[in-house]
This record gives C-alpha cells, sequence and structure tokens, in this order.
C-alpha cells in the first residue's frame, strides 16, 4: 500500500477509499477468483488509476487484502482491553499482533516480500499498530512528542518485523520470541514510569 498517498490531504476519505479497495478485493478473494487492478475498480466503481495510487500491483494489494480480513480493526483491539491500565493495554496491544503474526506467519512474510519488491523506497508499515497505541494512550496524560516517540518505540517490539528478527536472525522459537519481545516492552515501561517519578 501507498501510505505516503494515503497521509497526504484529506486522510479519513482517503482512508475510506484505501478500505473500499480492499474490501473489493477481499470479494474476489472470498469466492476464490484471481482478479486484476481493474476487475477491483470495476466493482467498487473507482478509476484504475485511483487504485494504482494505493496498489501498485495486483499481488500487494492481494496480499493485504487477505490478511486484512483476519485483522481486527484498532478500536475492536482497544474494546477488548477495555478496564486495563495503561500498561495492561500495551501489553495487550503487543499480545494481539505478535498472537496475529504467529499465526498468520506465512501469509505477512509473503505479503512483505511483494512490497519490498514493487517498490522498496516507500515501504512505510504497521499503521494498524501505530492506531491502535494511540487509542491506547488517548486521554493518558502524555505530552505529545513524549507519546509520539514512546509510541514509535513500542511498534518496534509487536508485528511480523520482529517476528522475523528473533526466529530468522537469533534462532529462537515462537515461544521464546514472544516472551522476549514482552519482556522488551515491560523494560520499556518500567524505565520509562520509574524515570517519570524521579
Amino acid at each position: 500500500m501507498k501510505d505516503d498517498y494515503i497521509n497526504t490531504g484529506r486522510t479519513n476519505q482517503k482512508q475510506e477509499t484505501r478500505d473500499k479497495i480492499l474490501k473489493g478485493a477481499q470479494h474476489f478473494i472470498n469466492k476464490g477468483l484471481a482478479f486484476s487492478l481493474q476487475d477491483v475498480a470495476n466493482k467498487t466503481g473507482l478509476s484504475r488509476a485511483t487504485i494504482y495510487r494505493y496498489y501498485s500491483n495486483v499481488e500487494v494489494l492481494a496480499a493485504e487484502a487477505s490478511l486484512d480480513i483476519k485483522t481486527l480493526s484498532p478500536q475492536s483491539i482497544i474494546e477488548r482491553l477495555e478496564g486495563k491500565s495503561l500498561q495492561e493495554m500495551i501489553l495487550g496491544v503487543q499480545d494481539y499482533f505478535n498472537t496475529h503474526a504467529t499465526e498468520n506467519e506465512n501469509a505477512f512474510r509473503k505479503y512483505l516480500s511483494f512490497v519490498i519488491v514493487s517498490n522498496p523506497s516507500e515501504i512505510k508499515r504497521g499503521a494498524r499498530r501505530k492506531k491502535t497505541l494511540q487509542l491506547a494512550f488517548d486521554n493518558a496524560g502524555f505530552a505529545e512528542k513524549e507519546k509520539k516517540d514512546l509510541m514509535h518505540l513500542l511498534t518496534i517490539l509487536m508485528g511480523i518485523e520482529p517476528l522475523i528478527v528473533t526466529k530468522d536472525v537469533s534462532g529462537l522459537s515462537n515461544e521464546e520470541s514472544s516472551k522476549l519481545l514482552k519482556w522488551g516492552i515491560e523494560l520499556i515501561l518500567k524505565g520509562y514510569f520509574q524515570s517519570e517519578q524521579k
């Protein structure tokens, strides 16, 4: 997905268009049909040029649409964690994304390979993690820069990317990876909240 395009101008409208494109692709995926960007354009009533602004090729669109079918929205993830402390919410968000990455590892790896090959200079990932953490941090009383920096740091320890590093580079199992990444976030939060108390 071309996030650089989505992050300029009317972000909400562009996000709605992106979601419409994904739903159009999911129509074909759910029926087990091969499709092209033109097929998705016909299904959604959008132009092929509009589709192309978001997805440079059908492989990237198909891979993301397949993963999107299985992924909860940021709001749904936070609703499941209602009533928890901020630290528990953050760990819950991490657990969701790390479990999701583990359960769909092959699909995520395939998606990353398509994205990296299609246009490596435009890769920008982790939008759901960022949005989910934003919801967790809402009304938590953090200064804006502090909140932004902490959210960026926390996203490094959730999702498919750290799982690939812990497994492929460090040789850890899924269970060992999960424990290590959780410990990383616990250390960050412990260090942050201790420094705040001084």
